[in-house]
């Protein structure tokens, strides 16, 4: 289980800090560290995997490579327990999971869950499971979502309402109104309220661009925010919603998985997946919103092609400041949105963060 509050992951550190952290995750056998690194023991003449579970060497007999490669050229032979030359278990479960996503895009009529469990060779208890943790929504969570964003982009594009319902899978229009009410937990009236009576869990993560902050209702994540200490990021969370009643979220639920999958996507530009959003903003913003939720990562779009995109050409000053209140950053990925000369521009979270975040998306697809 990853921990968010101790040592933030190095990235421009020293050696020295980098082996710290390092350490500390073999001690703590840390599986999601597996792949990063491998650790090696000279008393024994092995490397492993950060999550073995063979018994916690020494310090001083440790030392730190990038790769079982690496280690094997130092002299080391591979730990038969932990086989760190293996894809981590993590990671296959990782792929399984994405690829089940994929077939839940994919097909035409929804997959039930033995339908999917079996497409990836594991029993629909475990495979339902093991879903729900690593994406934090269930199969039939992630495909309702699904529906609805398709739905919303063919409701763009299409002058019969109706077709648009029936072409994004849902098979009549009573289900797809019936699914989309409710799809906000806070209402507009609630939200222009500043959040009263509603109950807001956050928690925060140490990430290679600094310090962030996750906050979500009981029907999804309301804010993501970057910021210097968590004093400042509180007091930004509470000018958001002032009536709200705030709770920081327990270590171990389906909530610290939200946060986990944003920092990874933040350090590493690895999968995010389509987490619930409990997001509200003016009919204009929402439709910007929605439209930049489809930009691929890696991709980018001007203000102005977003504009014609949305049926308002002449509205790129205004998709600029829609993007500048996206209370969600890096979920709703407004970094990929640029000048129309291919500069940068602002960015609510800094300049610097907006070109990180697109050099480590394009780098993940290489």
């Amino acid at each position: 289980m990853r921990h968010f509050d101790p040592v933030p992951r190095p990235s421009t550190r020293s050696t020295v800090d980098l082996d710290d952290y390092r350490w500390q995750a073999v001690s703590e056998r840390t599986a999601r560290e597996d792949g990063a690194f491998v650790y090696a023991v000279c008393t024994t003449g092995v490397f492993c995997r950060p999550s073995c579970g063979a018994r916690t060497p020494l310090r001083k007999n440790v030392s730190f490579y990038e790769s079982p490669a690496d280690a094997r050229r130092a002299g080391f032979r591979a730990c038969k327990r932990c086989a760190p030359e293996s894809t981590p278990p993590h990671e296959r479960q990782r792929e399984r999971i994405v690829e089940a996503c994929r077939l839940i895009e994919g097909a035409e009529k929804e997959p039930t869950l033995g339908e999917l469990a079996k497409a990836v060779g594991s029993s629909p208890f475990h495979f339902s499971r093991v879903f729900k943790r690593i994406v934090g929504v269930t199969p039939k969570q992630y495909a309702m979502a699904h529906r609805a964003r398709v739905a919303a982009v063919n409701l763009e594009t299409s002058k019969d309402v109706t077709a648009a319902i029936y072409d994004s899978g849902y098979g009549t229009s009573s289900r797809f109104y019936e699914a989309s009410k409710g799809r906000h937990g806070m209402t507009a009236t609630r939200l222009r309220k500043g959040g009263q009576d509603v109950e807001i869990r956050y928690a925060f993560g140490d990430s290679s661009l600094g310090l962030v902050v996750v906050a979500a209702t009981d029907r999804g994540i309301c804010a993501v925010l970057f910021g210097a200490t968590r004093d400042a990021l509180i007091e930004d969370l509470k000018r958001r919603f002032p009536k709200a009643a705030f709770a920081l979220a327990e270590l171990g639920s389906d909530f610290e998985r939200w946060v986990e999958q944003t920092v990874d996507y933040v350090d590493a530009g690895s999968e995010l997946f389509a987490l619930p959003l409990d997001v509200r903003g003016t009919a204009f913003q929402e439709l910007v919103w929605q439209t930049v939720r489809g930009l691929p990562a890696g991709q980018t779009a001007s203000y102005k092609e977003i504009a014609v995109r949305i049926g308002q050409p002449n509205s790129a000053r205004a998709v600029a400041g829609a993007c500048a209140a996206n209370p969600v950053a890096v979920i709703i990925p407004c970094h990929r949105v640029l000048r129309s000369d291919g500069e940068l521009s602002g960015y609510r979270w800094g300049i610097e963060r907006k070109r990180q975040l697109l050099d480590r998306e394009r780098s993940a697809l290489d």
